[in-house]
């Protein structure tokens, strides 16, 4: 390879293109372990992405080399760090790989496990067929003792509301017959109050026959 600065950044530009291959290879890798209904074994596409995988990070190693020797003939202190910088992203890239190889084995082992338990279970009960129907029975019960646990929960809240609204309609009695009382004890209030109620009524009556003389106005004119 060359050791000129145009060299180097073919280096450089081939080795960003892996590492972004590689992280586009590493999310399709990962949805492997959420699949449902995990294979037991690994499917020709896991194989065929994890074996890409890993031709790209022997080729990422190599430009790694490459950028070394490029990096020491020049001597350049932004070459050494663009250099640790790939160098980490490597690191970084193989212990991705191998985190998602470990979750993807571990939701295979969880799955085949599922599938044994239920297995035997499912032979029990063709062996067993009183057990499997006792089984079916305190399945129901079950079911019947939380639709009742459900019911009883529902009710309870709707007892408690309407316990509520007793004690605010009490509250309100409370203060209403408070202020009537407070009303009775002060002199000249009950007239005061008859006072500004008729001043109410006058004022609505004037504001309405005023709104009537205009709306007659308007039809005359118009």
């Amino acid at each position: 390879m060359s050791s000129t600065g145009t060299g180097w950044a073919q280096l450089r530009q081939q080795a960003r293109s892996l590492e972004s291959q590689t992280e586009t290879l590493f999310h399709t890798y990962s949805q492997f372990a959420s699949v449902p209904n995990i294979p037991a074994k690994s499917s020709e596409d896991e194989r065929s992405t994890e074996s890409k995988l890993q031709d790209l990070l022997e080729k990422e190693s190599q430009l790694s080399r490459l950028l070394d020797s490029e990096a020491t003939l020049t001597a350049s202190a932004l070459k050494q760090n663009n250099l640790s910088r790939h160098k980490e992203i490597l690191q970084e890239h193989r212990r991705e790989l191998s985190r998602l190889k470990s979750q993807i084995q571990d939701a295979r082992n969880r799955a085949n496990l599922l599938s044994n338990v239920r297995s035997d279970i499912d032979a029990y009960h063709s062996n067993n067929p009183e057990a499997a129907e006792a089984d079916y029975m305190l399945g129901e019960r079950s079911r019947i003792d939380n639709s009742h646990n459900m019911a009883d929960s529902v009710l309870s809240q709707a007892y408690a509301v309407n316990e509520s609204f007793g004690l605010q309609r009490e509250t309100l009695l409370s203060i209403n017959r408070r202020i009537t009382g407070a009303a009775a004890q002060v002199p000249g209030l009950n007239s005061l109050i008859g006072r500004i109620s008729a001043k109410k009524r006058r004022d609505g009556i004037i504001m309405g026959s005023f709104i009537a003389l205009c709306f007659l106005a308007f039809l005359y004119f118009s």
